[in-house]
């Protein structure tokens, strides 16, 4: 699997992801921190790489359609974040996409839950 972490992931989730034997870049790696979430969403496209955010925009299907990637995961930590936290949902996620297959599809993950979308 290739990945693409956002902007607004660390380096331990990053790390995570890198420990597994993942396929992972990141936004900042790019330079592409601070562009609209429509760049980030195409370059993820043409780069076959499903991406990992934090932000809840890129849940809006509408706008940026499952279908046409190789998936958008949303991680939905609870209120008080922390980067430990946040690398149990990498782990969590990681786990998962072993088993299950993401591209064309949209998850939402939560500490101990993964709702998954596809249309």
């Amino acid at each position: 699997m290739r990945w693409k972490l956002d902007e607004n992931l660390g380096h331990g989730v990053r790390d995570v992801f890198a420990a597994a034997g993942q396929d992972v870049t990141t936004v900042r790696d790019e330079g592409l921190q601070g562009h609209p979430d429509d760049d980030v969403f195409r370059v993820s496209q043409s780069e076959q790489r499903c991406l990992v955010t934090l932000d809840l925009d890129f849940a809006e299907t509408l706008r940026f359609a499952p279908t046409a990637a190789s998936g958008i995961i949303v991680l939905r930590p609870p209120a008080m974040v922390t980067p430990a936290i946040l690398a149990i949902m990498a782990r969590q996620l990681v786990a998962l996409a072993d088993r299950e297959a993401v591209v064309g599809s949209l998850w939402i993950v939560e500490p101990g839950r993964i709702r998954v979308h596809r249309e």
